[in-house]
């Protein structure tokens, strides 16, 4: 139960700093701090749901594009995140491309190094 617990805290805090990356990196993305939270909840949930989907339909339909089923799902979910809340959006078509490639870049680096980072506190509290 507590590894499913950090999963979810590594996935949540991978999505909002990838949102938050695209916010400070890309022109076009705009964040509200309101909805922010819903936003994150949206993105993640989606991307929770839509990664194995989409991994299985290019398996069995298109298997040339497996490299590519992190950036549309990331897609996706952004897409749904804006439109099912007021804490994101995205204008323009370079806009949408460089916040997915942004988005999909920054939560891949950070579903890596959050779970290290979070291990390397943990063992630092069972040390002390």
């Amino acid at each position: 139960m507590i590894r499913f617990l950090l999963r979810v805290a590594v996935f949540l805090g991978s999505s909002a700093i990838g949102l938050l990356a695209a916010w400070l990196l890309v022109p076009g993305v705009g964040v509200s701090a309101l909805g922010f939270i819903v936003a994150v909840l949206i993105f993640t949930v989606a991307q929770a749901l839509l990664s194995p989907f989409f991994l299985k339909m290019a398996n069995k339909y298109a298997s040339a594009f497996l490299g590519g089923i992190g950036l549309v799902s990331t897609f996706v979910a952004l897409l749904l995140a804006s439109l099912l809340s007021n804490g994101l959006t995205i204008n323009g078509i370079g806009s949408w491309i460089g916040a997915t490639v942004v988005v999909w870049l920054v939560t891949a680096l950070a579903t890596l190094v959050l779970p290290m980072l979070v291990l390397k506190e943990k063992k630092k509290d069972a040390a002390s």
